[in-house]
């Protein structure tokens, strides 16, 4: 059963949460603040997935959301963020979360977001057999353990990140739309808005770029979407 980490303060949000899941057949872990949050990633590996509300007293969601990410991990963080402030979704998205949602939320929207993060995190496992191998430029991209070197030097990135560049690279030159990349990347049935690809694509490029302010890997097509060229 895949474990799954519910950090909400309010009470109700959090029963509410966690009943959902169990019914799906995944097995939350409750935490009602950010300390105690980060001592259940650290002494459970197995967590798959975060889900991580943004406004608590302490710790925040946002500080969880960096530590998770500073220390390596590429577990799937999923921000839980109110209606009414947008830059709570850049925000979460910067520090390095794969995904939002927007509160409130119905049961079925949460589930649709948990279970294609959770596909994409349950992605073909490492086999013995030798990698196979994405080049281009600087670029190296196993796509057998999932790693990105640029110029023999390993670059991390999340899942999330990890699967624009698989789609880039495999795609180099190809004009590829915003809705092309949300479909690719997230899965065609998300629930969400395009927002989501621009805030990983500008994540991506500040790990990825000489540059970030002028990107030359990843180029933007203005009204339509990206390419991968140079």
């Amino acid at each position: 059963m895949k474990k799954i980490l519910v950090l909400e303060d309010e009470a109700s949000i959090r029963s509410f949460v966690v009943i959902n899941l169990r019914r799906s057949g995944y097995e939350p872990i409750e935490a009602e603040t950010g300390e105690q949050a980060l001592e259940l990633i650290e002494s459970d590996p197995d967590i798959l997935l975060a889900l991580l509300d943004v406004m608590l007293p302490g710790i925040d969601g946002f500080e969880v959301c960096r530590r998770i990410r500073a220390a390596g991990s590429r577990m799937g963080i999923i921000m839980l963020t109110a209606k009414s402030q947008e830059m709570d979704k850049v925000t979460g998205l910067m520090t390095g979360a794969d995904d939002y949602v927007t509160k409130p939320f119905s049961p079925a929207e949460l589930l649709a977001r948990v279970d294609a993060l959770s596909r994409r995190l349950d992605a073909e496992p490492v086999t013995e057999q030798p990698p196979d191998e994405l080049k281009n430029g600087p670029f190296r991209l196993n796509t057998r353990n999932r790693t990105l070197e640029k110029n023999g030097e390993r670059i991390r990135l999340t899942q999330i990140e990890y699967a624009l560049m698989l789609y880039f690279m495999a795609n180099p030159g190809k004009a590829l739309s915003r809705e092309d990349i949300l479909s690719e990347v997230w899965g065609k049935d998300y629930y969400g808005d395009l927002k989501v690809v621009d805030v990983n694509i500008r994540r991506l490029r500040i790990k990825i770029e000489d540059d970030p302010t002028a990107p030359i890997y990843i180029t933007t097509l203005w009204g339509f979407g990206y390419k991968w060229g140079f």
